[in-house]
C-alpha cells in the first residue's frame, strides 16, 4: 500500500512514536476516487474521517429548494468528517464530494478511539485535531455573521490559497455565503483598487 503522503504528514506534523505510526497506518485503508465521485451521501452514517492524500474533497448540504451550501474544503494534507455521524452515530445530512481525482486514507471511528486508549501520542495529536477544527469552525461562523463579502472573500484566499484555480467560482460563492454575482462584484471592486 502506498501510504507515503499519509506517513510523511504523520511523521512531520506530530511528535507520534513510530508504533503509533505503523498501527495507524495498518488500521487506515486507503482508496481512490473519481471526480465527482460521493464518499458520503445525507443519511448515511459516516463511517470514517478522510485525510487527502492527493486531489481535493468539498462538503456540502443542500437545503430544502436545492440549493447547495459549502461547509468547507479539504485540499491535500486536510482531514474531512462528519464529527456529528461519526461520533454520535447519527445519520448524515451532508454530502461529501471529490473535486478532482484524490487518493484519500480512510480512518474508522473506532480505530481512531482504540488508538487513544493505547496511544497517548496519538490522543494528543487527535486532541489537537479536534480543536483546530472548532476553531476554524468557530471564525468561519463568526465571519458570516459580521465580516463583510470583501473580508470572508480574503479570509477565503488565506485559508485555501490554491483554490482560486482549482474550485469553481459558484462553490467559493456558496462558501462565503453570498451569490457567484456578489462574488464577481467584489473581485472586480478589489481589481479596481489594485489597478490604481
Amino acid at each position: 500500500m502506498n501510504n507515503l503522503p499519509f506517513r510523511a504528514f504523520l511523521t512531520s506534523n506530530m511528535d507520534l512514536e513510530k508504533a503509533e505510526i505503523k498501527k495507524l497506518l495498518e488500521t487506515c485503508g486507503q482508496q481512490e476516487f473519481a471526480k465527482g465521485q460521493v464518499l458520503l451521501s445525507p443519511g448515511q452514517k459516516c463511517q470514517h474521517t478522510f485525510y487527502v492524500g492527493k486531489g481535493l474533497l468539498r462538503q456540502y448540504s443542500l437545503d430544502n429548494k436545492g440549493k447547495e451550501h459549502v461547509l468547507q474544503f479539504a485540499p491535500e494534507e486536510w482531514f474531512m468528517t462528519d464529527r456529528e455521524s461519526s461520533y454520535f452515530g447519527q445519520e448524515s445530512i451532508y454530502y461529501i464530494e471529490a473535486l478532482e481525482d484524490s487518493l484519500i486514507f480512510l480512518i474508522e471511528e473506532q480505530h481512531i478511539i482504540q488508538l487513544m486508549d493505547n496511544f497517548p501520542g496519538f490522543a494528543e495529536f487527535n486532541n489537537k485535531l479536534l480543536h483546530n477544527h472548532i476553531r476554524h469552525l468557530q471564525q468561519r461562523i463568526n465571519s458570516l455573521l459580521s465580516d463583510p463579502a470583501e473580508q470572508r472573500y480574503l479570509k477565503f484566499i488565506s485559508t485555501y490559497p490554491d483554490l482560486l484555480v482549482r474550485v469553481p467560482q459558484w462553490m467559493i460563492a456558496s462558501y462565503l455565503g453570498i451569490t457567484p454575482e456578489g462574488l464577481s462584484r467584489v473581485r472586480r471592486e478589489m481589481a479596481s483598487r489594485y489597478d490604481h
